[in-house]
């Protein structure tokens, strides 16, 4: 059997529940996805993106303390972070009004 996503430094039972509804059921899938890839997925499966638990997943994956992350390399994290949330924003379904303006046409293409 493999060992559980819990298994990995600073991963507890909140996050190994994230990866099991994300389909992520070992450390080994886990870091066999990587960080970015793995929380992608994490967000795609309704998981609410928060910097800090992905910068606890990178330093997790890495061996380090989750609190290890500091300076310039904090600042790539969060760019890193900022592109997958990007990436990974889910549809939203246009309000009212939106709707009514959209079905007379005058909603932009852009914003839709």
């Amino acid at each position: 059997m493999s060992d559980p996503v819990s298994s990995i430094r600073n991963l507890g039972p909140a996050m190994e529940a994230a990866c099991a509804r994300a389909g992520i059921t070992s450390a080994d899938a886990l870091r066999a996805l990587g960080a970015d890839a793995a929380y992608g997925k994490l967000i795609a499966s309704g998981m609410r993106p928060h910097f800090i638990g992905y910068y606890v997943l990178v330093m997790g994956l890495q061996g380090r303390p989750w609190n290890d992350c500091q300076g310039a390399e904090k600042q790539a994290l969060r760019q890193r972070f900022d592109a997958l949330k990007a990436a990974h924003r889910p549809a939203r379904a246009p309000s009212g009004i939106e709707r009514i303006l959209d079905e007379i046409g005058v909603v932009e293409a852009a914003r839709r």
